[in-house]
């Protein structure tokens, strides 16, 4: 069996902005693009994708007029080599709307749902790209064994370019302006 039977040959061949603009809404769906190759997202779990719908529309309600907050698009992190991320949730400025493709400076949080298959990238990989492109914030959440939602929250360093420890909460998400997390069982 050649690489070839198993992805296209696009999937490995180094992309730029130019031709991957061109590309559909549809031909984006399920990919994020890494220092320029194409890195398919596993398939997000009904449970985490309604976390992360229910989270967006609590933080849309609460952003005011400013801001906006939905799922399901890329952040253009940088140019070249072209990095696009799909966050589970994004919270961006709403004067930004219509530009595409969104920029870490039109955002000013992203949310990743940790789902299987998923960890590693969203613990470790994503955060530093996250940071480094200047996002202010970034919030993660896992599923405790028990079924509650953990959530992470972490603010951006701008010396370092690092994120830190914004806390660790458990239990119902809530949302309220500016954008913090109240939860309904406490701290973890």
């Amino acid at each position: 069996m050649t690489a070839e039977m198993v992805a296209p040959a696009w999937m490995h061949t180094q992309l730029s902005a130019e031709p991957y603009d061109s590309w559909s809404e549809e031909q984006c769906a399920g990919i994020e693009i890494v220092d320029g190759l194409v890195a398919v997202s596993p398939s997000a779990c009904k449970r985490p994708s309604r976390l992360a719908r229910i989270l967006a529309n609590a933080l849309d309600a609460a952003a005011g007029p400013d801001w906006n907050a939905d799922t399901g698009f890329d952040v253009r992190l940088q140019d070249v080599p072209l990095t696009n991320r799909r966050p589970d949730v994004v919270v961006y400025r709403a004067d930004a709307i219509d530009l595409t493709p969104t920029r870490p400076e039109h955002v000013l949080l992203v949310v990743e749902v940790v789902s299987p298959g998923s960890e590693t990238t969203d613990r470790i990989v994503k955060v530093d790209q996250y940071a480094k492109a200047g996002i202010a914030f970034y919030w993660r959440i896992e599923r405790a064994a028990t079924g509650v939602p953990i959530i992470g929250t972490y603010v951006l360093d701008p010396a370092t370019k690092a994120y830190r420890d914004g806390g660790m909460f458990t239990g119902v998400i809530k949302a309220a302006a500016p954008f913090s997390v109240t939860v309904d069982l406490g701290t973890a």
